[in-house]
């Protein structure tokens, strides 16, 4: 809960198809019981969503700032490995350890996982979309659940992105903290920086297309 002492949304500065938002205007209806998901098959990965993951944790607490000076909730938010543990997100604010997920590299895995967590705002690595095979039980839960879909990078930025993050020096150092205690964690930051602060970038999609980028 570090970051309910650290953040504040105000820290943060969200364009949603060009204009300035929050993140309820990117997950329209965002509430408590909002289950952030987002899926990662490199060394760190998530930190490319980064600035995402702490706005939404950041809007959650400020549900419950607004009943209560103090509090001690985390966020039903999960990142989901792919294949191995591939770092340690903790300073981001996924806590505690078991929403970092380990699931077997397996698009029909993942959603299982996905589903198995109730995930209502799914965040999956663009790149090149597949013709997954899964069971329709599956894919009619998350139809039913999920009501929003972003594409994300882990090298912070996407083709297309249509959703832009600008992060803050909290964050950053957070990132920094969770980069040096994964070895194998490439992901350089100081290209994303725009008037001395990283930007990220995403994309909105659909659900068909976040369950093809899973294969």
């Amino acid at each position: 809960m570090h970051s309910s002492k650290e953040l504040r949304s105000s820290d943060f500065e969200i364009e949603v198809g060009g204009r300035p938002g929050g993140i309820p205007e990117l997950f329209g209806g965002f509430g408590e019981h909002d289950r952030l998901g987002v899926v990662l098959s490199e060394p760190c990965g998530a930190v490319g969503a980064s600035a995402l993951i702490t706005a939404t944790i950041t809007a959650f607490y400020d549900i419950h700032r607004a009943r209560a000076d103090e509090f001690f909730i985390y966020p039903d938010y999960f990142l989901f490995h792919v294949g191995e543990r591939l770092g340690d997100h903790r300073r981001l604010d996924v806590w505690p350890g078991h929403k970092e997920v380990v699931v077997e590299v397996e698009p029909q895995r993942i959603l299982e996982a996905i589903d198995d967590r109730a995930i209502t705002r799914l965040v999956v690595e663009d790149g090149e979309a597949g013709e997954p095979e899964l069971d329709r039980e599956e894919v009619a839960s998350a139809r039913a659940r999920v009501l929003t879909c972003l594409a994300y990078s882990a090298s912070g930025r996407v083709a297309g992105g249509d959703v832009r993050i600008r992060s803050n020096p909290v964050t950053e150092g957070y990132v920094t903290t969770t980069l040096e205690r994964e070895p194998r964690a490439d992901l350089p930051r100081a290209e994303l920086v725009e008037d001395g602060v990283p930007v990220e970038t995403y994309r909105r999609i659909d659900l068909d297309e976040a369950l093809a980028l899973l294969g």
